[in-house]
């Protein structure tokens, strides 16, 4: 296993992703973020059923990165309960993991 993970998170706005992505990379606490438009997402908010256009954030960062990611996510973030989620990147080719690396 590595030490980098991809994080999930959602955001009401392709704006609002736009600023998110720009600012995980310009910190350094990601080396890249991937916008995927039109995600339709169904959940339980405040006891209703709800839906929403969301646009989904991928982003590649690392372990060590991801408590300092996760605080500018929350603070940055238009929703009260953001979707932040880190996933294990098991194994990958090397030379994209070293690119993770040179530049977080």
């Amino acid at each position: 296993m590595t030490d980098k993970i991809v994080v999930l998170s959602t955001c009401a706005s392709e704006q609002e992703a736009q600023k998110l992505a720009r600012a995980l990379v310009e910190q350094r606490l990601a080396a890249c973020v991937n916008i995927i438009p039109g995600i339709a997402s169904f959940y339980r908010w405040q006891g209703n059923l709800e839906t929403a256009a969301e646009w989904l954030l991928m982003i590649k960062s690392s372990r060590q990165r991801f408590e300092q990611l996760r605080a500018t996510l929350e603070n940055l973030h238009t929703y009260e309960t953001p979707e932040i989620i880190a996933l294990p990147i098991m194994d990958g080719a090397a030379n994209y993991l070293n690119w993770i690396d040179h530049n977080l």
